[in-house]
């Protein structure tokens, strides 16, 4: 194969079952992705994690420009679960699959830590229903190169939204 062939995205099965991925890029490198998209992951990782549908370990090494890499583990079976619900909606074998899983998780990440987002998530008996801009948001902000969210850049991309009525503060 010559080096315009190799493929930018590799995965196999490690000999203990973990699927291991390679990336020819960062994540910051990663398309981004449709709303649309993203809120069908977020049913179907939810739905997957109430049905207790763990998922496959997952291992994912991002190579980056300077010759370095990244390396991201999902181990513990929530976060094994979320990328099968992302699995189901749009595979991993691609790197339009991978930013889908990568943001969903992101938006996890970021929805735990970040206060200021309250607002935009109302929790209901079932799950959580997320405010439409954030999808959009997190569909089209960049990912780090440890494939989370820059929390001060996509709050000022959010700035101008009021929370959605009904939504907690």
């Amino acid at each position: 194969m010559r080096p315009a062939e190799i493929p930018p995205l590799h995965v196999a099965r490690a000999p203990d079952g973990t699927l291991v991925y390679t990336v020819d890029r960062p994540p910051a490198e990663l398309p981004p992705v449709s709303g649309r998209d993203l809120a069908a992951a977020w049913d179907a990782s939810r739905d997957a994690a109430r049905a207790a549908m763990w998922g496959d370990r997952r291992r994912f090494r991002f190579n980056q420009p300077d010759g370095t890499t990244t390396d991201l583990a999902l181990l513990d079976r929530d976060a094994s679960s979320w990328a099968a619900g992302v699995e189901r909606v749009a595979g991993l074998h691609s790197l339009y699959g991978l930013s889908l899983c990568l943001r969903l998780l992101a938006l996890v990440d970021l929805l735990a830590r970040a206060r200021w987002a309250d607002g935009l998530c109302r929790l209901r008996r079932g799950g959580a229903e997320l405010h439409p801009a954030l999808l959009r948001a997190a569909a089209a902000a960049e990912l780090t190169n440890e494939a989370r969210f820059d929390e001060t850049r996509f709050r000022a991309g959010l700035s101008v939204l009021a929370p959605p009525s009904g939504a907690r503060a």
